[in-house]
């Protein structure tokens, strides 16, 4: 039997949705019953009625499946997995973050653990941190945390004053304006599609005809007619969008734009996962509960 279908089984006999995200490998992707981005999958997981969800993605999305529906057993098949932007910022320092700016709101981009989550008031993704942040009132100082070029970006389209953390995804950082712009010359005539944490995004502009989030570029994939797009982030996307669209051409900006923690997950890591019910996701109860509140207003934006 394939590990493919070892793991269809053991999906049928634990009763367990797979929850895979964008940038997973491609044969982990293929197995999942749902694949999106961390917006997506997290009111996949809030609205699962299975009772174990298997997270195909990195920690930071295995707790927020836990806490958006604890009574799941949520289960994270490789515990390597976790995330360089989650680690730019700890609950602690945000504490004393909060304390130099008393009064202020504070918008947690999703990439970041539960303790951080509990001290936010808002949580927020790609998909909608536009959208987040507008809904708060003009008078209210905003802190912006932890990706400052996602914060630069979400600033810009706002026009809100917000005070931004000084951190970034190692990956995505490195895709520069500059790089952009060579690719742009290269593929004289093919569209530019950019994520928002892309280093320096919101000078990235001028050389980008969409900014947007992994599903977004998804959707983009699945409409456009162009012969060649040019594709500004993780490259774990372009096997979900070559298959939606096998008549584009789908070019990475840069081959090694590889996030080694979305990689840590293999085929036989999943079925390892659903086989001997590793590993488990727990957040503690007073966690949860605090940082419910923050990750509800995610996703019902």
């Amino acid at each position: 039997m394939s590990l493919a279908a070892e793991v269809e089984r053991l999906k049928e006999e634990r009763n367990a949705v797979l929850l895979a995200h964008n940038y997973q490998r491609p044969e982990v992707q293929d197995v999942a019953d749902f694949v999106g981005d961390s917006l997506y999958l997290s009111r996949k997981a809030r609205d699962a009625d299975r009772p174990v969800i298997v997270f195909a993605g990195v920690r930071f999305m295995a707790e927020t499946a836990k806490i958006l529906n604890p009574t799941r057993r949520v289960l994270l098949p490789d515990l390597k997995a976790g995330c360089g932007l989650a680690d730019a910022i700890t609950a602690e320092q945000l504490r004393t973050w909060k304390a130099a700016h008393p009064g202020a709101v504070v918008v947690a981009y999703n990439n970041t653990s539960a303790d951080v989550k509990a001290e936010a008031d808002y949580c927020c993704t790609s998909s909608n941190a536009v959208k987040v942040v507008e809904q708060i009132p003009a008078d209210r100082e905003v802190l912006f945390l932890p990706d400052m070029f996602l914060g630069d970006y979400v600033r810009q389209k706002t026009g809100r004053a917000m005070h931004l953390w000084v951190g970034d995804c190692p990956v995505h950082a490195k895709l520069r304006p500059e790089g952009l712009a060579r690719a742009r010359a290269a593929h004289p005539g093919a569209p530019v599609i950019a994520h928002p944490e892309c280093g320096c995004a919101s000078a990235a502009l001028p050389h980008v005809d969409r900014v947007l989030s992994t599903d977004g570029m998804v959707r983009f994939a699945e409409e456009t007619r162009a012969p060649e797009v040019l594709v500004a982030t993780e490259v774990g996307i372009l096997h979900r969008m070559e298959r939606l669209n096998p008549a584009t051409r789908f070019t990475p900006i840069d081959a090694g734009a590889v996030c080694p923690y979305m990689k840590e997950i293999d085929l036989a890591d999943v079925r390892d996962s659903l086989a001997l019910d590793r590993y488990e996701i727990d957040v503690p109860p007073a966690t949860q509960e605090r940082a419910r509140r923050s990750l509800e207003r995610m996703v019902a934006a």
